[in-house]
Order: structure tokens, then C-alpha cells, then sequence
């Protein structure tokens, strides 16, 4: 006897799809004797073995978990989600393409970009819909239809034009590229907005340049913010700090002020960190203070000022701000985590937080994470380590955006990692870590397939710390060979959420695909 599965009252649609498609499965076949009374009846059942009942009783009960998980799930953003389970949603992921950026002797381009003449590694990767940017070192950006793994076109519209940053704008649907030149000795920053659907048309000359009237040599700076909607930039001929609309690119205020050190953004706000003072003699113990301005980003309206005490002589390792939340940290000294509203300060002790090399803000968790020494730690704004991961040890020490993923719901990172080999008497802990392995523990590879001592892309619960999923290259598969290369010194990582695919760039200038 098999039991049928009813649906569920409020369930989505794909979850009656696939209880239809059971159902259709699972029900007895119809008949017709043609030979009697032509009437539809029954066909007999026959006598199922044993083993075949236990396997059919033990799949419609996993289904039936499996079901009932994401109906009950008391996050209610992930009951319509199609890939909500992140183990499932990693599962079987092996590499299936390839996009390279490389193109020596191509003739048919306006003109021949002197930067392809060898290869360079992968420093930036964009998806954007159904196009792949990968940005190598050289400063070349090359578009990759995803669905044909075609070179559209060069962003480089000019010769002698080296891009340095990219930045897909959701807003409006474009992309937008920071670059510099050689007439002015590559001195200066340029920005161009280019639609989608002018590179889909292999037409990146149609794009438009932005912020024309500022003058972005160094040190001055642009900065994208797609949480709250703005961009920054900074000329430092007349030390003037503006920020513009990032729908439409329009003046919404300027800051002129020579006293700013540096400007930190976080969600609704902007903190203004001015030069530090002393109070009283330099050469004494008196308590030197750094003075804070806080700022709405919508308007510009001051909303607090005040100063900070500091120890003098002391060098400051950072000052972050997250809503109301400020911390500072200086040179062997006790973290300080400051309520702007009350003024109360919380120390977390030196030996318990040391210093990061880089932070990453969880604004939706109210977490952070930092990175040190290969290593990633979530921490809460107590000062707590909330977790620690169990299998995420960093292949590079110099973190950034570009080698690591958070998933918009900032619940999982992916990054390059080190692999740790693994042998066939781990037993169950290959099983649930390897990206191939089923929820029921059943292992899809052989038993006999070796994982190899390159690097792999692990894939991390941010909350439990647990590795979820682990994409490495296993002798099973036919291009063994390939994944070997692919994973040999990743240089960028990439996620597209919407086709859930993993994008990696190596130091051969080659982008590779990752999906299941």
C-alpha cells in the first residue's frame, strides 16, 4: 500500500505542481479489456519484494518531511522561495562553462586593445540578468552572454581605457564602470553608465559618462551605495564631498569642510570623522578627542555632533559606525563599542577582539563579520562571538568583495577556501559536506572518488557556522581535468542568485560557471 499526499490549504503553486506530478506517479494504472466488456478496470497488483517497500515507504516519507519543512518554515519569506533549502539549492553543482576573456587575435573590434596581448587574472566579476562582466587585471572588462557563453564586447570603449571598478546599478538597469587613462598618466577617475540593453546590442559606446563637472584625481574618490540609494565622491582639488541621487544621477547636497578625515556610510546615516585634537599638553597622558558629525544621507541635516576621547599617542586601527551603534578600536587597546544615543560605552577586551583586516555588516541581522588570518568570525554589538565556522578557512589573507559572497538575505557566504582532504573513513562527515551528497545521507558519487588538494567553494551557514555545501573536483566526473584548473587560485567569486549559479575568475583571465 502506498498512501497518497493531499495538498496542503495555502500551500504555493509550485508545491501543488509537485504533489501532482506524485500523485500522478503513485496512482494505479488503468486498463481497458477490449476483449470482454471494453470498460475500464484495475490492473492487479502485484506482490511487492521487501526491499522494494522499504525503499518506496522510505521516499514518501522523506517527501513528506521535505514538504511539510518549507510549509511550516517560520521564516515566511522562504515558504514561495523556489530554492529555500540551502542544501538542495548547492546540491550536485559541478562546473559547466567556461568564458574567456582572452582574445589576442581578434580583428573584428574598432580597434585592438593593447592590454590583450597576454593574459591577466580575473579581479571582478558582475552578473547582471543574463550577462556575465569579468574585469581582469589589465583593466580589460569583456561581456558574456550567460545562456550561449559568448563574448558580447569590450566595455573599453577607448585604447588606451583601463577599468578599475564595476558597479551594476539595479535602479536603472545599467552598468557602471570606473576607469582611468593614459593621457592624463591614469591619474583620474572616469565614470560611464551604459544600459543593459546597449551592451546586449554589442553597442557600449552608447552609454553616457557621469559626474563630469568633478574632478576625481587622486585622492579623491567615488563610492556606490546601493542600501541607501547614493554615491559619493570627493574632489580633492576643492576638497568637496558630494552625493548624488543614484536613480538619476542628480546633485542632492555638498559637504565643504577641510577638517574631514574620512566618511563612513550605514544605513539612513553618514559619520563624519574629523581630524583628531589634543586637550591639554600632547607630551602629558591628557586624553585626546576625535570629533563625530552624524548626518541624515537624505538630506544633509546634521542630526548630532559630538567628540570622542581617544588615548593620545595611540594609533587608531578604526572607527565603523552601524546605526546607532560606533566602534572604535585603537592600537592594542580594548575595543569600544559607543550608543550614540545615551552615550554609553561597552569594552570588549583586546585579547578577546583583535584588530580585522576587514569588516562586513550585516544590517539585516544586526551582525558583523570580520576577517583575520585566513579566518571569518560573526560577532554581535555586544561585543559577543556569535559564531565561529567550522570548515571556511580562507585561501587569500587579504579579504575583499570581490573573493567572497554574502547572499542577499544574509544568511550564507561563499568563498574560496582551503580544502581539507578528505578520506573515505570520515564516513558521514564527507557526506554532508560535499555539495553532490543527498539530505538522506545517501552518497551520489563513488565511494571510491577522490576530492582534490586544490582549493574548493564552500558554502557556510552565517548563524550555525556549518558548511552546508563544498563544490570541489572529483576524479568521477569527465572534465576532472577542467575543475582542477578552475579551482586553482581563484582570484573573484561571483553569485547569481536569480539563476543560482557561482561564477570564479582565475589568474588566467578565465571565468568559470558553477551550477547544478
Amino acid at each position: 500500500y502506498v498512501p497518497t499526499i493531499g495538498t496542503t490549504t495555502g500551500s504555493s503553486t509550485d508545491c501543488q505542481h509537485q504533489v501532482s506530478e506524485i500523485k500522478g506517479k503513485l496512482k494505479r494504472k488503468l486498463s481497458y479489456d477490449t476483449e470482454t466488456t471494453g470498460k475500464p478496470c484495475f490492473a492487479q497488483k502485484r506482490r511487492r519484494s521487501s526491499h522494494i517497500g522499504t525503499k518506496c515507504q522510505k521516499y514518501n516519507s522523506h517527501l513528506v518531511r521535505k514538504l511539510l519543512s518549507r510549509q511550516m518554515d517560520s521564516r515566511g519569506y522562504r515558504i514561495f522561495n523556489k530554492h529555500a533549502r540551502s542544501h538542495e539549492r548547492f546540491r550536485n553543482f559541478s562546473l559547466v562553462s567556461k568564458l574567456d576573456s582572452h582574445f589576442p587575435d581578434n580583428t573584428s573590434d574598432l580597434f585592438k586593445l593593447c592590454f590583450l596581448r597576454k593574459r591577466s587574472k580575473v579581479v571582478e566579476i558582475v552578473s547582471a540578468k543574463d550577462i556575465v562582466f569579468g574585469l581582469t587585471q589589465t583593466g580589460v572588462c569583456t561581456a558574456f552572454d550567460r545562456l550561449t557563453s559568448e563574448r558580447i564586447c569590450f566595455l573599453n570603449i577607448e585604447p588606451d581605457e583601463v577599468i578599475r571598478s564595476l558597479f551594476y546599478n539595479k535602479s536603472n538597469d545599467s552598468l557602471i564602470t570606473v576607469s582611468v587613462y593614459r593621457a592624463d598618466n591614469y591619474s583620474s577617475l572616469k565614470c560611464r553608465s551604459t544600459s543593459l540593453e546597449y551592451i546586449r546590442r554589442n553597442k557600449p559606446n552608447m552609454g553616457f559618462n557621469l559626474f563630469e563637472t568633478e574632478s576625481l584625481r587622486w585622492p579623491g574618490f567615488v563610492e556606490f551605495d546601493d542600501v541607501n540609494g547614493k554615491v559619493l565622491t570627493y574632489s580633492a582639488t576643492n576638497k568637496v564631498y558630494k552625493v548624488w541621487d543614484l536613480v538619476n544621477y542628480n546633485l542632492l547636497y555638498a559637504i565643504v569642510d577641510a577638517g574631514i578625515q574620512e566618511i563612513k556610510i550605514s544605513p539612513g546615516i553618514m559619520l563624519l570623522i574629523y581630524n583628531r585634537s589634543d586637550v591639554g599638553n600632547s607630551t602629558t597622558n591628557e586624553e585626546c578627542v576625535v570629533p563625530l558629525k552624524i548626518l541624515a544621507i537624505g538630506s544633509g541635516e546634521t542630526l548630532k555632533s559630538f567628540n570622542h576621547k581617544i588615548k593620545p599617542h595611540k594609533k587608531i586601527d578604526f572607527i565603523e559606525q552601524f546605526n546607532e551603534k560606533l566602534l572604535v578600536k585603537q592600537e592594542n587597546e580594548n575595543l569600544e563599542i559607543v550608543d550614540v544615543r545615551t552615550a554609553s560605552i561597552h569594552c570588549v577586551d583586546s585579547t578577546h577582539f583583535m584588530t580585522p583586516s576587514a569588516f562586513i555588516f550585516l544590517y539585516e541581522n544586526q551582525l558583523f563579520l570580520t576577517f583575520r588570518d585566513h579566518m571569518v568570525s560573526v560577532w554581535n554589538f555586544k561585543g559577543e562571538l556569535v559564531t565561529t565556522f567550522e570548515d571556511h578557512m580562507l585561501w587569500h589573507p587579504d579579504c575583499n568583495t570581490n573573493n567572497i559572497y554574502i547572499t542577499s538575505q544574509q544568511d550564507l557566504i561563499i568563498s574560496y577556501c582551503k580544502n581539507k582532504k578528505q578520506k573515505s573513513n570520515f564516513g558521514q562527515h564527507r557526506n554532508r559536506v560535499l555539495s553532490s551528497s543527498s539530505e538522506d545521507g545517501s552518497d551520489h558519487n563513488d565511494e571510491h572518488d577522490e576530492v582534490s588538494s586544490k582549493g574548493s567553494l564552500n558554502i557556510s551557514d552565517i548563524f550555525t557556522g556549518k558548511c552546508l555545501a563544498k563544490i570541489v573536483a572529483k576524479r568521477s566526473q569527465s572534465n576532472y581535468q577542467e575543475q582542477l584548473r578552475a579551482l586553482d587560485d581563484v582570484t573573484a567569486l561571483y553569485y547569481n542568485e536569480e539563476l543560482n549559479e557561482i561564477y570564479t575568475g582565475n589568474k588566467l583571465g578565465v571565468v568559470h560557471c558553477w551550477s547544478n
